[in-house]
């Protein structure tokens, strides 16, 4: 084989994995549009974030709420989360995480297609109703470093 030949065949097989791989990313990472005409409110996305009831995003993430004794540590902390993520970002996350990171364990707070070992009572019903999910984003982007 040809020097020119193998260049044409590398050049193709590279081709092709790295558009493999554009095909595994999503096509977005932001969801720019609120899920509510009301404004979320931080104090209430305070209290889901936390709540067993709610997001109970501290089972898995560290959150800075002294109140909380024990915090999960297989996420990544959420302090400073608000100038890493905008609050677009925060929602894409919050809504479905899979749409990011395909691969991510945390739930899908907000989508009901394509789910997994769901108890029936729970079916096509979200973790978190719209409100709850733009009230953890006005939360989380509070959380400046």
């Amino acid at each position: 084989m040809t020097r020119l030949a193998m260049l044409i065949l590398a050049t193709a097989l590279l081709s092709a994995c790295a558009m493999n791989d554009a095909a595994r990313m999503p096509t977005t990472d932001a969801m720019r549009t609120p899920l509510t005409k009301i404004p979320g409110d931080a104090t209430r996305g305070r209290i889901i974030t936390i709540a067993r009831e709610g997001g109970h995003c501290i089972l898995c993430h560290y959150l800075p709420a002294d109140e909380v004794k024990f915090f999960g540590n297989v996420a990544p902390p959420l302090t400073g989360v608000g100038s890493r993520l905008s609050a677009a970002q925060l929602r894409q996350r919050v809504v479905d995480i899979s749409a990011v990171n395909p691969q991510a364990v945390m739930p899908s707070f907000h989508r009901l297609t394509n789910l997994q070992r769901v108890a029936g009572e729970y079916r096509d019903k979200p973790v978190l109703d719209a409100q709850q999910v733009e009230d953890v984003v006005a939360y989380l982007v509070t959380l400046k470093s």
